[in-house]
């Protein structure tokens, strides 16, 4: 086992320093996205998801991995539009559950519904694609976003339903440090989460600041990315994105109370943009590592020999 840390600006753009393809960028795939409701009509609902979900895809013919990506606490699906755009467009197709629209502080029903999401997409997610628009149900990864990183990680400790990869986009434990939400998923030891698949954790610089005195920070520190980090097992990556916040991976607009509270209640970049890049980006080379055995642009960004839209302040793995 070997680990490996940095904290450095990215390079300064040079003739050899590109990744074998830009991630950063919107891919080769024409990504489209559309919405499936459960009381939709389908062969008398026998298709029909647990959940109402986005569903983000190549328009281009061929078999791709499954991403099913978790929304954050009191946010909606539609949020992470631009987000599902980009991952798309490099091949994959994105499915983004709805889970609730109203939470108490327990996410038991979440990791229960994101499971339901998952065991459904065997039997249901082709009825809902294009004849030739194949799913590769081999390949399922997992990713969440905030308190949707705790649910993800909680669903894949129980090993069921199998996953091949997992994901934690700025994850959080609970509201502060000592106060975590049920059913806890961080247990303040060392390597000891027994996830058994590659994970990638991606953390944001300004995540634990507070953003005025009378809200807490929106991924305060002990409950955070750096411990999730701390207790993963090889092989596992972290990458701590500076000067940017906790929701700065969301659409550039996002409406109505809820959009304009996921801009008031955390600490903010000067912009989205730049942030949500990375993360889709990353998110891409990860992917593309753990599921096709494509390692170039991952061990780019791990390296630092790709020109990044961010500064990463940290970078980690456990190999």
């Amino acid at each position: 086992m070997a680990m490996a840390t940095a904290s450095f600006p990215p390079p300064l753009p040079t003739a050899g320093s590109a990744t074998l393809s830009n991630v950063f960028e919107i891919g080769k795939f024409n990504a489209v996205l559309e919405k499936v409701e459960p009381d939709g009509c389908c062969s008398s609902g026998r298709f029909l998801p647990p959940k109402p979900l986005l569903i983000g895809r190549p328009s281009e013919a061929g078999e791709f991995p499954v991403l099913l990506l978790v929304h954050g606490y009191l946010l909606y699906n539609t949020f992470y539009s631009q987000l599902i755009h980009h991952i798309a467009s490099h091949g994959f197709i994105v499915v983004a559950p709805q889970l609730y629209t109203v939470a108490g502080p327990d996410a038991s029903e979440e990791i229960k519904a994101t499971a339901a999401v998952i065991n459904w997409l065997p039997t249901g997610l082709r009825q809902h694609l294009p004849p030739h628009v194949n799913p590769n149900l081999t390949k399922i990864a997992l990713a969440g976003h905030s308190r949707g990183g705790k649910t993800s990680f909680a669903l894949a400790l129980q090993k069921s339903p199998k996953l091949s990869a997992l994901i934690g986009l700025d994850p959080v434990d609970g509201t502060g440090s000592g106060k975590q939400t049920h059913p806890p998923v961080l247990k303040y030891i060392p390597q000891s989460l027994d996830l058994g698949i590659p994970v990638l954790v991606i953390g944001s610089g300004l995540g634990e600041l507070k953003r005025n005195p009378l809200f807490p920070p929106c991924a305060p520190k002990g409950i955070n990315h750096e411990e999730f980090f701390k207790e993963c097992r090889n092989p596992a990556y972290h990458f701590v994105v500076k000067d940017y916040g906790h929701m700065d991976l969301l659409d550039d607009e996002t409406g109505g109370i809820r959009g304009k509270v996921s801009y008031c209640l955390c600490k903010n970049g000067e912009s989205r943009e730049p942030m949500r890049r990375f993360v889709g980006g990353a998110v891409v080379a990860f992917l593309k590592s753990c599921l096709n055995g494509e390692e170039g642009d991952l061990k780019a960004i791990e390296g630092g020999d790709s020109i990044l839209p961010v500064h990463l302040q940290t970078i980690e793995s456990l190999l």
